[in-house]
């Protein structure tokens, strides 16, 4: 599933596109992910996307409307969630159409954005910002803007596994499977540690490990294994760089033992058992000998 990086690269590739164009029509195949899907087809054709944004997860096309409905409290943002296998990609209609293309926009400028999903698992809606609004406080905080200080003081109390956590978009936005793994493998913590027995430091590590791996990720375009493309259609490359996500059995590139899988919140879990300790059973003294 696209996580901070992928999503941030599909943003920063439309921003270049979009802003300033105006959605002529509307074309939809399948609609069973799209929220009021005749909305869309009411609504979009007309207005001028002003912006294109992240949330979290989410991509957030911010459009002022149609001269006809024209009014400070109809702006309404294409809120886009791209699951496991979504697209979204911008460029000339004569391009060859991806089989599971499910909606285009034709835009002023002569382009179409193109929306593809094989397994229909994202989701597409059109809100308004009171919508965004809720959307924003009901998640955690960005992992790309949370501070070191915000970060020690949400994860020291939480009696919770540290991977758990970091997969918890209310705990910190942003972070997915992939990400989660190869930063404790930076900050070399491994991923059932207790989040409330981790010293400050550490979460300090944790947190300096999150934000350089996501920038690094975000520099080489995310991660592509088989579905995620940036707008431009075009595949990540940090996949390449990966040090323990989906290499199990292969030799660690800090210390060559062999990295090991195990499941940690109902999630395949990557980690050198050297390089990330597994955490000690605390003995219950205050119990009884028998």
């Amino acid at each position: 599933m696209p996580e901070l990086p992928e999503v941030e690269t599909v943003v920063r590739g439309l921003q270049l596109a979009l802003p300033g164009r105006q959605i002529l029509t509307v074309r939809m195949g399948k609609i069973d992910f799209i929220h009021e899907p005749d909305l869309l087809a009411e609504r979009l054709p007309g207005s001028r996307i002003n912006s294109v944004s992240r949330c979290g997860k989410f991509i957030a096309v911010e459009l002022a409307p149609s001269a006809a409905t024209a009014n400070p409290e109809a702006r309404l943002h294409l809120v886009i969630h791209l699951g496991m296998t979504g697209r979204l990609t911008a460029g000339a209609p004569t391009e060859p159409v991806p089989p599971h293309t499910h909606v285009f926009l034709t835009l002023d400028d002569g382009n179409e954005l193109r929306y593809t999903d094989i397994r229909r698992f994202g989701k597409m809606r059109l809100a308004p910002d009171s919508w965004m609004d809720e959307l924003r406080a009901r998640w955690g905080q960005d992992a790309l803007a949370i501070s070191a200080s915000e970060f020690v003081e949400r994860f020291g109390s939480r009696a919770s596994r540290i991977k758990a956590l970091l997969l918890d978009q209310h705990t910190v936005s942003g972070i997915g499977n992939i990400y989660a793994d190869e930063s404790l493998w930076r900050a070399r913590i491994h991923p059932a540690r207790r989040a409330d027995r981790l010293t400050a430091k550490q979460l300090r590590a944790l947190h300096r490990a999150i934000q350089t791996t996501l920038l690094a990720a975000i520099r080489m375009k995310g991660s592509s294994f088989s579905d995620y493309v940036d707008a431009e259609g075009k595949p990540g490359m940090f996949q390449r760089m990966h040090r323990v996500y989906q290499r199990e059995g292969m030799a660690c590139r800090r210390c060559a033992q062999q990295i090991r899988r195990i499941q940690v919140a109902g999630r395949s879990s990557f980690f050198c058992p050297r390089c990330q300790p597994a955490p000690r059973a605390r003995k219950n003294f205050g119990a009884r000998k028998k």
